[in-house]
């Protein structure tokens, strides 16, 4: 999958991944993280999501990174959001108070900008990304972030062979192939749905630094 593919979709507003309201799945299982409540939040392919609202409003600060411009232009339209532009080595974006939003190629992020982000939101990436690109997207930000960061992972499970993503289907299994060399895995809920009539099940995982 390239670039091109996600430029037509937000060029097109078919965004069917983007929800109305904050996600309940962080409401819920953010606290269990045990965070302090004021550590720099990591958000990939953050898209225009409202949930980095809710972090920031919690006291974190957010750094989202996204491939579309247009996305991030129309989350801060939306929420009547003035920012700064910005412009951090490979990635355009805008700077605002307790939140930095990078546009750019996610596997462009580096060591440097991740240095205080001690915690990672993720309920559209993983499940964003093609089979063949979730391993790398594993290992960069393993070598990315901080030993300490923990991690709030949502994941879908269907059959592919039914329906098409994006979103695509990962499964628990492959989240512990892709992950339990350097994390505990946990889930904490799942939940059951139809999506264009094909059965979903949502699960949402806590990742933690392994012992």
């Amino acid at each position: 999958m390239d670039a091109n593919f996600w430029h037509e979709m937000w060029q097109s507003g078919v965004v069917g991944f983007h929800q109305q309201q904050v996600n309940r799945f962080l409401r819920d299982y953010w606290p269990n993280l045990g965070l302090q409540g004021d550590e720099q939040v990591l958000v990939p392919l953050c898209g225009k999501s409202l949930d980095m609202l809710w972090l920031k409003q919690l006291g974190h600060e957010v750094l989202g990174v996204e491939l579309s411009k247009q996305a991030l232009e129309a989350f801060l339209l939306e929420n009547q959001l003035d920012a700064k532009p910005l412009q951090r080595g490979a990635y355009c974006g805008y700077e605002l108070p307790q939140m930095t939003l990078l546009c750019g190629d996610f596997f462009q992020l580096d060591t440097q900008d991740c240095l205080r982000v001690r915690a990672v939101y993720d309920r559209a990436a993983l499940i964003a990304l093609p089979p063949a690109m979730r391993r790398d997207y594993a290992q960069h930000l393993q070598a990315l972030l901080p030993k300490e960061a923990v991690m709030l992972l949502v994941i879908m499970e269907y059959d592919q062979a039914i329906m098409a993503g994006p979103p695509f289907a990962v499964s628990e299994a492959e989240v512990r192939d892709l992950f339990s060399q350097f994390a505990q895995i946990e889930v904490v809920d799942s939940e059951r749905f139809l999506r264009k009539g094909v059965p979903v099940t949502e699960k949402v995982l806590l990742l933690r630094p392994a012992s």
